[in-house]
């Protein structure tokens, strides 16, 4: 069963978000260290809701999906700190991270 693993950074007023360090180097250090691992990532940025007034709840959203729930063990396991570590490079924001059984 393949796993997907969804990073959500909240839209929080006043935060600092770099897309551009976000998109150009953190994705690819992420690919670069749990790339044998992932069998597909994407990255969506929130526009707005069902309510013209209202704002995206998150800014950017990383689904991240992986061979296996072993796969994504090995890979956090291996890479975690890495990768977190990166985190204050692009964003004031603590992202929300859900882990993910792909039904189908």
């Amino acid at each position: 069963m393949s796993i997907t693993v969804t990073v959500m950074y909240p839209n929080t007023p006043g935060s600092n978000f770099d897309l551009d360090y976000y998109l150009t180097k953190h994705k690819e250090l992420v690919g670069k260290t749990m790339g044998s691992s992932i069998t597909s990532m994407k990255v969506i940025k929130g526009l707005g809701t069902p309510d013209p007034e209202a704002s995206a709840p998150f800014q950017i959203m990383a689904i991240i999906e992986f061979e296996s729930l072993e796969a994504l063990h090995i890979a956090m396991t291996e890479h975690s700190a890495e990768v977190m570590g990166d985190i204050p490079n692009f964003t004031d924001i603590k992202p929300i991270v859900q882990f993910s059984e792909n039904l189908n």
